[in-house]
């Protein structure tokens, strides 16, 4: 399938650099990414990640919501001061 659908636990090598595993590999190579974007979980000790796409819907639902309320200012603060785009080795 042509998605990142699924979770994994990888360790941060000494260089800093994560292993992306194989099947989000495929995905990443077919989509034609050279980046991708990271943001951590609200709930759980974790990385959400995913395509300049998930960014993409962060920034449509915040679109929807009224710009002078502090709902607007904190989900903007959240996926814009929180989030950070990956380079990917090639």
């Amino acid at each position: 399938m042509d998605r990142f659908l699924s979770n994994t636990v990888s360790r941060i090598d000494a260089k800093g650099r994560v292993s992306v595993p194989a099947h989000f590999r495929a995905v990443v190579q077919k989509r034609g990414y050279s980046e991708l974007y990271a943001l951590r979980c609200l709930d759980l000790p974790a990385m959400d990640v995913g395509g300049l796409d998930l960014l993409d819907r962060y920034e449509q639902r915040i679109a929807q919501e009224d710009p002078f309320l502090q709902t607007a200012d904190d989900m903007s603060f959240f996926c814009h001061g929180d989030g950070t785009f990956l380079k990917l080795d090639q």
